[in-house]
């Protein structure tokens, strides 16, 4: 009789994601028989302990995915484009955190809570949403469902965990340093982040738009299904250690009504309804990080837009943004019976 549960990888094991990671799919009791973490030749043979088990780091390479039923990819997209093949050849489902292959038609990009029925067509590796995008979606999708969205202008305010762990590092040294009125020095970001804004989330196009704000665009057409939405995004990095939010005022086809759109908010699986001008209830960073929904607030009629609506949400670019997605991706094909453990047998 076979084992129960899969075996499991994690590329990328020892960065900021790939820990949440570790810590989900023990915490959210997905069916492992065996977990493999990998990361960097100069990482391999790191041992990280989580729950009372110790794991020890395996380079990750070709030919190291022999055996392994799913592989989480937490690397970024050069090591996607060098290894995402060899583990799909060796007979392992990928999931992707990089933008390396989200706009490759062969390859579903997927936010569970809107369009799960994509993860069926996957040809061996799955893409996850930018962080961004995912957290905008929690709000836009509910409200696109009950009124047809037809364009958005963003803003988002993204917190310096979404670079890594050396930018919170900087963050915090930075503010160290200021209160000891000490020189600050800056070496993630191209201007000082403490107690600034920085207009800027990757690289400039030629059009004036960053990558993070294309990304946002394009992401957003392929998940809704919505190839001819109209989107204009400014990406901004804030001085917020963890969870990104983002401002979104969205035009829809049918009248909008602000008791509509909350109750549209209410009752979506991705999001947490946090709306009340009177007490000045609505949605912050500090509040929606480690929480598994986006918290949507700040819900009225937009004054530019015909039928508009303007709203915020916050959600932690680590879970929903990353992690948790992966793994509820993963839950999703578990539960349908769609994801194989090695050997054939299949595990509802």
């Amino acid at each position: 009789m076979k084992p129960s549960g899969y075996v499991v990888g994690i590329v990328g094991a020892t960065g900021a994601v790939g820990q949440e990671l570790v810590r989900l799919l023990h915490e959210r009791h997905f069916p492992l028989r065996e977990l493999r973490l990998f990361a960097s030749a100069r990482s391999a043979g790191k041992t990280l302990t989580f729950g009372g088990q110790s794991y020890r780091v395996e380079e990750a390479k070709a030919g190291a995915f022999a055996g392994v039923d799913i592989a989480f990819f937490a690397a970024g997209g050069s090591v996607t484009r060098a290894l995402a093949a060899d583990a799909v050849a060796s007979g392992c489902l990928v999931i992707d955190k990089s933008s390396a292959l989200r706009m490759d038609p062969k390859v579903p990009l997927v936010i569970p809570e809107i369009n799960p029925q994509e993860l069926s067509t996957h040809s061996g590796i799955i893409a996850n949403p930018n962080c961004s995008t995912a957290v905008m979606l929690m709000g836009l999708w509910p409200l696109h469902r009950a009124f047809g969205v037809k364009r958005i202008i963003v803003s988002t305010f993204q917190s310096v965990s979404g670079t890594g762990a050396e930018a919170i590092q900087e963050l915090a040294q930075q503010v160290r340093s200021h209160v000891a009125g000490e020189p600050l020095t800056r070496k993630v970001y191209p201007y000082q982040i403490a107690f600034n804004c920085i207009p800027q989330v990757d690289t400039f196009g030629s059009d004036g738009y960053t990558g993070e704000e294309s990304k946002m665009a394009q992401e957003s057409r392929k998940i809704m299904g919505l190839p001819d939405l109209k989107v204009s995004a400014t990406c901004v990095r804030v001085p917020v250690v963890r969870a990104h939010s983002v401002s979104v005022s969205a035009e829809f086809e049918r009248p909008v009504s602000v008791a509509a759109a909350r109750d549209a908010i209410a009752g979506f699986a991705g999001a947490e309804l946090v709306d009340d001008p009177k007490t000045s209830r609505y949605p912050t960073p500090l509040d929606f990080a480690e929480k598994v929904r986006c918290g949507v607030g700040r819900i009225r009629v937009d004054t530019a837009f015909e039928n508009g609506l303007s709203f915020w949400v916050s959600g932690d670019n680590l879970w929903k943004g990353a992690a948790l997605n992966a793994v509820q991706n993963a839950e999703w094909l578990a539960r349908e019976g769609l994801l194989r453990a090695r050997g054939g047998a299949s595990h509802a």
